[in-house]
């Protein structure tokens, strides 16, 4: 009988401990900071640790409640664009593959689909109960056709909970000029590319081979968003703009040195369909709190722009490039930072003579879905040292985040290709 028992009781043993396993596999109390934190200055009670070296642009991840971490490359690795990461139960991961022939920016998980974006179209690749790609040769394009150019062409992606998928199209101008960039060169009227360019189209998740015809055009007046994410909630999208460039270079009789450092804002949008942000006949100056008319469209730096352009969430100081939004939902983290955004800012080139600024990740509190209070430097030193930042000359520089299973909070860096992971160390 005895044995009888035993036997019965060996296949339970087996899922208990299984089960036990991939509980303590993934518990985070067994992944431990670097002895350094990864080289970051965090807050106190956090720590970091290096998750991988890739060598290659990391841009935005992907990471499963098995331990997988799927990276989207800028650029394709040895003929690959998509990287496969497995950690082990210390957090420490290794390349474990890759797939995709092409560079891009976008990389989302949802509902048992793996979205990744080149620079004009969007794929689709299905995962099995483990979060595993099924046919890695054998994406669905989803997207086809979405125009780019030199400069902002990279295409970030959401999305909702009703089976939509959010693009970023961003505009090949600087401010749509007739000349691009060029000495008093005036904008062009009307600005004509905003038909196609400059915001964000709405698509359906699980339809293949859309264009713009079948798309939505669901935000207007976004010269390039590359960070942005759905907050769940209010069930809103928040996107985050990177602003135009040298108001002094163009208009030196109209804007100082120090203003073309400063100007103009960074902003937070919470988007509605139909929204018009207003790029590129205005900007959003955070020091006097106004919308102000663009100088290519007949402003002058004081003059307000049309009431009809829609209000930021927040502003951030100019030209810090915020590449990376997410919001926070998880529970390794304290309380504050429940429902709050992270904002990884890839930092500046264009702020000279000024410092330039910005390589760090930032913390922006919400209350009622809607930003609340002022937002503070989460994770910084990812430069290296402040003269790095203070030159522009930084060693790692932020870009994609993602929330593991635990909490905790991944970052990568497009310069050198580190994951970096921050946890929380609970006492």
């Amino acid at each position: 009988m005895k044995n009888k028992i035993a036997k019965l009781l060996l296949p339970v043993a087996a899922i208990v401990g299984s089960i036990l396993f991939a509980a303590l596999k993934y518990d985070s109390s067994n992944v431990v900071a670097d002895a350094d934190n990864a080289g970051l200055k965090l807050p106190s009670g956090f720590g970091a640790l290096v998750v991988a070296q890739t060598g290659a642009s990391a841009r935005h991840l992907a990471v499963t409640p098995q331990g997988d971490i799927y990276v989207k490359l800028a650029r394709p690795k040895d003929g690959k664009g998509i990287l496969t990461l497995h950690e082990e139960s210390n957090g420490k991961a290794t390349i474990t593959g890759g797939f995709g022939n092409y560079g891009g920016t976008g990389m989302y998980i949802k509902k048992g689909y793996m979205y990744a974006s080149s620079n004009s179209e969007v794929f689709r690749y299905k995962l099995d109960e483990n979060n595993h790609v099924i046919s890695p040769d054998k994406p669905e394009i989803i997207i086809t056709g979405l125009k780019m150019g030199r400069q902002h062409e990279t295409k970030s992606l959401v999305l909702d909970n009703n089976d939509n998928v959010y693009v970023n199209i961003g505009a090949w101008f600087n401010s749509c000029q007739e000349h691009d960039r060029g000495l008093h060169s005036m904008g062009i009227p009307g600005c004509p590319i905003l038909d196609s360019m400059g915001g964000i189209w709405q698509f359906k998740a699980n339809k293949l081979n859309q264009s713009y015809a079948e798309g939505v055009h669901y935000a207007i007046g976004l010269r390039n968003v590359v960070g942005l994410d759905w907050n769940q909630q209010n069930n809103q999208l928040f996107v985050m703009q990177h602003g135009r460039d040298q108001l002094h270079d163009i208009f030196p009789e109209m804007f100082t040195t120090k203003q073309n450092a400063e100007l103009p804002a960074e902003c937070m949008y919470a988007l509605r369909k139909g929204d018009n942000a207003g790029w590129p006949f205005m900007y959003y100056d955070q020091i006097q709190h106004k919308k102000i008319l663009a100088p290519e469209y007949g402003g002058d730096g004081k003059k307000e722009a049309d009431a009809k352009f829609i209000d930021p969430a927040a502003a951030y100081p100019g030209h810090m490039a915020p590449n990376g939004l997410l919001f926070y939902t998880g529970s390794m983290f304290p309380e504050k930072y429940k429902n709050g955004a992270f904002i990884a800012f890839h930092g500046s080139w264009n702020r000279a003579p000024e410092p330039q600024a910005g390589y760090f990740v930032v913390f922006q509190p919400f209350k009622n879905g809607k930003p609340f209070g002022e937002w503070e430097v989460f994770a910084d030193n990812f430069s290296g040292s402040a003269d790095k930042t203070a030159r522009g000359r930084a060693d790692h520089r932020p870009c994609g985040l993602a929330q593991g299973k635990d909490g905790s909070l991944y970052v990568t860096d497009d310069s050198k290709g580190t994951i970096y992971r921050i946890i929380y160390n609970k006492k």
